[in-house]
């Protein structure tokens, strides 16, 4: 028979999400945040909501006090290993899901909770099955637009602060600066790169699935005088 639990559940819940899936360069980054219940005005007014209506600064900025006051959990998948596991599933959903749910169960080690939300992707059982033993006795649901919910909303900003830390970070390694999202200047900037130092460096700084790869050496190729 399972044993029950001696202490009962905290009352409130956890909330899921991610940063980077847009992103060419960078890592692709899961957080979780437990919300205790009575904690949302003060969520309010620290200005937490969907990292996407908020600028990187007030990202970084809200972050740091979420961090200080709150139990939560930041999840970093590195361009490197994001690469080798996007090569071995061909399914970026199967990536996020493993993502959110170390995000829960790094939260379920610090405190019993009975509920977890999530953004819905894919196929909802993707993030069921990557749970282990302890996260399976929760809860989760998984619903479309889930950044209403306060929780989410500070997981997404705690997402984002850490893919925009890593993402500098990176450019210093590179001495590059690494623009965000996937538009000409991150083709733009692919290309210094790999003109410095070879197409190799992509596997290092870039998520090599986006079609931006194939432009990119498409252009160096050009540049080099070869035909394509």
């Amino acid at each position: 028979m399972e044993q029950e639990e001696l202490f009962p559940a905290e009352k409130g819940h956890i909330g899921t999400d991610e940063s980077g899936k847009g992103d060419y360069f960078g890592p692709l980054v899961t957080a979780g945040f437990f919300l205790p219940e009575g904690q949302e005005e003060v969520l309010q007014e620290l200005g937490v909501k969907d990292c996407k209506r908020l600028s990187d600064n007030r990202v970084i900025e809200i972050s740091r006090l979420l961090k200080e006051g709150y139990i939560c959990s930041a999840v970093a998948i590195g361009p490197e290993r994001y690469n080798t596991l996007y090569d071995s599933l061909r399914n970026l959903n199967r990536i996020l899901a493993w993502g959110h749910a170390r995000a829960i169960e790094n939260i379920l080690e610090r405190i019993n909770c009975d509920q977890a939300l999530t953004d819905q992707f894919g196929d909802q059982n993707y993030v069921r099955n990557a749970l282990l033993k302890k996260g399976k006795k929760i809860t989760l649901i998984q619903r479309a637009g889930a950044e209403e919910d306060l929780a989410v909303a500070a997981a997404s900003v705690l997402a984002r602060a850490e893919f925009l830390w890593r993402l500098r970070s990176l450019s210093r390694e590179m001495e590059l600066e690494l623009p965000k999202g996937a538009s000409p200047l991150v083709e733009e900037a692919g290309l210094k790169l790999v003109k410095k130092y070879g197409p190799e460096v992509l596997d290092k700084v870039a998520k090599k699935h986006f079609k931006t790869t194939k432009r990119i050496l498409s252009l160096s190729e050009d540049d080099t005088g070869n035909k394509k």
